[in-house]
C-alpha cells in the first residue's frame, strides 16, 4: 500500500436543524477528512468526526487536527504498510486514546484498499471476518431534544419519521427530559408495531436517578441506550441485572478492552458499534469476534457524519450480528437537499443500499470542492 501523498481537509456542513443531545448541540456538522493518495492514482477517504467541544468525548476537532498534522500523517509517510490492520497498528503505538484521529487515517486506509481492489468497504470486512455482507440495512431515526421543549415537536417529528418509512424511532431524554416525551413518543407510534428506544449520553446517576430509569423500564423500550457516564462499566453491568428493559452501550464500549471487560462481568448484551469512537475498522472486525462468542446483539451507530464517514458505518452495518437498525439516515434528513459530499438515499421501507464501491467512486468533486478546506498536503519524502 504505497502512499504518495495524505491530504487533510477540513470538512463544514450546515445542520438543517440544531441537533440536541443531553450534553451539548450542534448547528453545523464539521469534521476532518484524510484523503491516501498512492502512486497508481487511487484514492482513499476517511473522515474523523469528533465534536467540537467535549461533551461527547474527551477527543475534540482541534485535538484530532493536531495530532493527525503532528504525529499521525507523519509518521504513516515514513512507514511501510501493507494493509488497514497495519495501519491502524502504526497508529496505535504510543497513542493512548484519541480513536477519531486514529480513525481518520485508519478508515481511510481501509477504502485505499477498496480503490485499489474495485471494491467496496462491506466486501473487505465481510471477507476478513469469513461471513457474507448483506446488501441493504435497515435504517431507524435519531431524534434529539426539540429546542422548545415541547412534546408536541417530538411527536410531529415522529409523525414525519413513520410517514418517511423509518424502521424503528429513537428519542435523546435527559433527566427532566424523560417520562413525558416517552409517554408522547409512545402515543405517536402507537399501532406502528415499530420499536421505540431511548438514548441519555450518559446523562443519568444512580442512585440519583433511579426513579427515572424505573419509569422508563415500565415503557416498553426496545432498550435504554448509555444511561450512565461512560466510565461507570460495573454501573452498566449491574443496572443491566436491576431491570427488565436490555441496557445498550455507547461510549462505555470504546475499545475490544472494554468488550471483553463486560463480558466477564456478564454486562449488556446490546452494543452500539460506533466505527470512529472505536477507532476505525479494524478494532470494528475484533470487537465483532468478541460479540459474537458473547451473543450481544450490535447495531451501526453515527455521529452523525458525512456522507464519507457513513460509510465505514454502513459497511460495519451490513454484517450478520448485527440485528437492529442503524442510526444512519438519508443525507437529507440532516443536510438538506444536494448538500451533502456524498449522498445517503432511504428507500421508502426504510432501507438503504450497501455500496459496492469506494468512496471515490462516488464522491461528489464539486460539492467537495465547495464545503472542504484544505489544511495540509504531506508529500512522500
Amino acid at each position: 500500500m504505497p502512499i504518495e501523498r495524505i491530504e487533510l481537509y477540513e470538512l463544514t456542513l450546515p445542520l438543517v436543524e440544531p441537533f440536541i443531545i443531553s450534553g451539548g448541540a450542534m448547528t453545523a456538522r464539521r469534521s476532518l477528512v484524510v484523503v491516501l493518495h498512492d502512486h497508481e492514482g487511487n484514492r482513499g477517504y476517511g473522515e474523523s468526526p469528533p465534536f467540537e467541544l467535549p461533551f461527547y468525548s474527551e477527543e475534540t476537532l482541534a485535538s484530532a487536527r493536531d495530532l493527525l498534522e503532528r504525529v499521525l500523517i507523519p509518521r504513516l509517510m515514513k512507514a511501510s504498510v501493507e494493509s488497514p490492520e497495519e495501519v491502524d497498528a502504526l497508529v496505535q503505538t504510543g497513542i493512548r486514546g484519541n480513536p477519531f484521529a486514529r480513525a481518520g487515517l485508519e478508515t481511510a486506509a481501509w477504502d485505499l484498499e477498496a480503490a485499489r481492489r474495485k471494491t467496496g468497504l462491506a466486501a473487505l470486512l465481510g471477507e476478513r471476518a469469513g461471513v457474507e455482507p448483506a446488501t441493504n440495512i435497515t435504517c431507524g431515526i435519531a431524534l434529539g431534544i426539540p429546542q422548545d421543549r415541547s412534546t408536541e415537536t417530538l411527536r410531529r417529528w415522529i409523525d414525519e419519521a413513520l410517514a418517511r418509512g423509518y424502521q424503528r424511532v429513537k428519542i435523546k431524554v435527559a433527566p427532566g427530559w424523560d417520562a413525558a416525551p416517552v409517554e408522547a413518543a409512545r402515543d405517536a407510534m402507537a399501532g406502528s408495531g415499530l420499536p421505540l428506544t431511548v438514548d441519555a449520553n450518559g446523562g443519568y446517576e444512580w442512585p440519583e436517578h433511579e426513579l427515572n430509569l424505573r419509569r422508563l423500564d415500565q415503557a416498553g423500550l426496545l432498550y435504554i441506550e448509555q444511561p450512565f457516564a461512560p466510565d461507570e462499566l460495573l454501573g452498566h453491568a449491574r443496572l443491566g441485572k436491576e431491570l427488565r428493559t436490555p441496557i445498550c452501550l455507547d461510549e462505555t464500549l470504546k475499545d475490544s478492552r472494554a468488550a471483553r471487560q463486560i463480558i466477564d462481568l456478564g454486562g449488556p448484551r446490546v452494543w452500539n458499534i460506533k466505527v470512529h469512537r472505536l477507532g476505525g475498522l479494524s478494532e470494528v472486525s475484533r470487537i465483532y469476534a468478541l460479540a459474537k462468542g458473547y451473543r450481544a446483539e450490535m447495531w451501526a451507530g453515527t455521529m452523525p457524519e458525512s456522507g464519507i464517514g457513513s460509510q465505514a458505518a454502513l459497511a460495519a452495518a451490513s454484517l450478520p450480528g448485527f440485528v437492529y437498525p442503524s442510526d444512519l439516515e438519508p443525507s437529507t434528513r440532516w443536510f438538506g437537499r444536494n448538500a451533502d459530499v456524498l449522498k445517503l438515499a432511504m428507500s421508502n421501507d426504510g432501507r438503504m443500499e450497501v455500496p459496492t464501491s469506494s468512496v471515490a467512486a462516488r464522491l461528489d468533486m464539486d460539492r467537495f470542492a465547495e464545503t472542504a478546506r484544505l489544511l495540509a498536503v504531506t508529500p512522500a519524502s
